[in-house]
């Protein structure tokens, strides 16, 4: 895909996030457009940077960390990655290096391992929790219990470096809006209860959206939508 292509596709979305903030009463920008980079070249993010574009998502620490070192080498603008794919512990070192933010945090082992790579760095990293609210995906807290205890952990100062930012989902891949709908909606009130019981941490964030359905996670009530498709074309999986 050529550079004027990503351009055009980056415009069209986000005016159509736009519309939907609108159609949705809510104010124009509350919504942030994460670009999924994955599986696209160096060039398709630098690309992506002319148009304005800043924060981009990636699934694998390995191709992430490649990508960005090369990309921060060459360009004026340096661009906010955020790691949003199943991360292992191994992988962690890397991802805290290259990453602001991880948005696959789903066990209380994974927190304690980005707190201490962090503490090696001196390096504080914000963190969403990816809650399990469809069956297509196998990873996710899927015990409230588990993801409260890790928030209170959070809270008590047990992981300094690592600052709640909020939560993270993948709706069910079905063409059934009532279940797409009832999977965003879960975690918007589960945001609520969080933010409730623990408003020191401020988790605010709800990441939830994707090309096919973004539009009905801005409907219900998503602060960053995760992008890849559209802004890019289909990937290359060679």
């Amino acid at each position: 895909m050529t550079a004027e292509q990503i351009a055009e596709n980056f415009e069209s979305v986000r005016n159509q996030i736009k519309e939907a903030e609108k159609k949705s009463g809510r104010n124009e920008d509350c919504v942030k457009l994460c670009a999924v980079s994955k599986f696209h070249p160096a060039e398709a993010v630098l690309a992506a940077l002319k148009t304005g574009q800043t924060l981009f998502g990636e699934n694998r620490v390995q191709e992430a960390f490649a990508k960005f070192t090369q990309i921060n080498s060459v360009s004026k603008i340096k661009p906010e990655l955020h790691i949003i794919g199943s991360l292992q512990t191994n992988k962690v070192k890397k991802a805290v290096e290259i990453a602001s933010c991880i948005q696959s945090v789903d066990r209380e082992e994974l927190l304690a391992e980005i707190e201490k790579q962090c503490a090696k760095i001196e390096k504080k990293i914000e963190v969403f929790f990816e809650i399990h609210t469809g069956e297509d995906s196998k990873s996710g807290y899927k015990e409230k219990s588990v993801l409260i205890k890790s928030v209170e952990n959070c809270a008590n100062g047990i992981y300094p470096h690592i600052v709640p930012k909020g939560l993270m989902t993948m709706a069910p891949f079905t063409q059934d809006e009532k279940l797409i709908r009832a999977s965003f909606s879960e975690l918007r009130n589960l945001k609520d209860e969080v933010n409730k019981n623990f408003p020191s941490l401020e988790i605010n964030e709800l990441s939830m959206g994707m090309s096919g359905d973004y539009k009905i996670a801005i409907e219900e009530g998503s602060t960053l939508v995760r992008i890849g498709t559209a802004l890019f074309g289909e990937r290359d999986y060679s």
